[in-house]
């Protein structure tokens, strides 16, 4: 069985064009989307964590852990409205070849440097694990041509198209998410500009369309929208990245601006989400509130806002695509090590072990998210982005930027 995951993506963009940059992505800052995706990221950490370890039993407490794969639906929907926000000014109008070229190195450089480091931790671990292997018994099984951790998934992989069919071309399984915001990354600039330049009436009509379409996604799937494979997925990514487009529209109109700014409409808005998942409410009912919750969360300048744009909520944020990614490599380690330990079964392990083992499990990744965020994602971003020649003025996407995907 497949569960969520996640992916941390900043907007970055700026373009060099014939050693001379030219900056079309900057913006000024939204506070507390990032404090946002770091908390979601952690929601799907335990999300995926407490299926391993079914002694806790959360659901006996709460439905909220099990339905940690929303978390990837608010990255889909932060994922549009940080980029819209980043990007509205050079693409509103029109596409120029070079703006696409800039935007998508801004978004490599950004993706890449964590994905491809986790994807290699992934297969050094096949290798060694093989090389054992082939030293205890003298033969081994070579890494498959096609199939999950496959060489085929590999070159999938590297090329960002494993999300397409993920069921079959996964290494690192959260990044399936990453894969499919890659191909809206692609549709983005040329579906904007006919977004921005719509009249009203056309943007509610497609609003309307978007709502349907995750309406029948609902109806297709028993309203379980842990979809991670295949057409479902997509239609899952694309619609909730247009939506948070489209979001984005309405935030610039102001729209019940005043009354959104207020610490009531925050913690209004966080209570029934609470109540919705603490109850196990309906997927798409909790997905049609993330709208709302993201409006009031970037709207909001009273104390809930203070509180979430403090030092630990911005930690977390920050390193939350490290801790979406490389959480699941720590899972990865920990199921292999108990397999391959005799009369260890993890599914087995009383409730004070499995807490103890959970917690380690968090703190592990937390630490190795910390030391990737500035040793690879920080550092490898702007490696490429000088090999790139991508202008360096879009700090506001780097800080906005947020996780998505998530196996569901």
């Amino acid at each position: 069985m497949r569960h969520p995951q996640i992916t941390s993506e900043q907007v970055q963009g700026h373009a060099g064009d014939g050693g001379q940059a030219r900056s079309f992505g900057s913006a000024e800052q939204l506070a507390s989307l990032t404090p946002l995706r770091g908390i979601a990221a952690l929601w799907v950490v335990l999300f995926h964590f407490c299926w391993y370890f079914p002694a806790i039993h959360p659901e006996r407490y709460t439905g909220a852990v099990y339905k940690g794969y929303l978390a990837v639906d608010l990255f889909f929907v932060l994922s549009g409205f940080v980029i819209t926000h980043v990007y509205k000014e050079g693409f509103a109008q029109r596409v120029t070849a070079w703006r696409y070229r800039d935007f998508l190195k801004a978004r490599v450089a950004r993706i890449y440097p964590l994905h491809i480091a986790v994807l290699l931790l992934f297969v050094a671990t096949a290798i060694a694990e093989r090389a054992a292997t082939y030293a205890l018994k003298g033969s081994v099984e070579p890494i498959p041509l096609m199939g999950e951790r496959s060489l085929g998934g590999l070159l999938a992989n590297l090329v960002m198209l494993h999300g397409l069919w993920a069921r079959e071309l996964s290494w690192n399984d959260p990044s399936w998410s990453i894969s499919l915001e890659f191909l809206a990354y692609l549709l983005f600039p040329l579906l904007f500009p006919m977004l921005w330049r719509a009249g009203p009436v056309a943007k509610t009509t497609f609003g309307g369309l978007l709502l349907t379409l995750l309406a029948w996604l609902a109806y297709r799937t028993g309203d379980y929208f842990n979809q991670w494979n295949g057409a479902y997925a997509i239609i899952r990514c694309l619609s909730e990245f247009l939506a948070g487009s489209l979001l984005y529209v309405a935030y610039q109109s102001g729209l019940f601006a005043s009354v959104l700014a207020t610490d009531a409409s925050l913690f209004a808005v966080s209570l029934l989400l609470g109540v919705l998942l603490h109850t196990a409410a309906p997927d798409l009912g909790i997905v049609a509130l993330f709208p709302l919750l993201i409006l009031a969360a970037v709207r909001n300048k009273g104390q809930l806002a203070r509180l979430l744009n403090s030092a630990p909520f911005l930690w977390l944020g920050n390193i939350s695509y490290s801790l979406y990614l490389l959480h699941w490599f720590v899972l990865f380690i920990v199921v292999e090590m108990a397999r391959l330990t005799p009369g260890i079964d993890l599914a087995k392990l009383p409730l004070k072990t499995s807490l103890l083992l959970m917690a380690a499990m968090i703190g592990v990744s937390l630490g190795l998210a910390t030391l990737s965020y500035r040793s690879i994602e920080v550092t490898g971003r702007r490696w490429l982005r000088e090999r790139f020649n991508v202008g360096q003025r879009g700090g506001i996407a780097e800080r906005c930027g947020l996780p998505s995907g998530s196996r569901a």
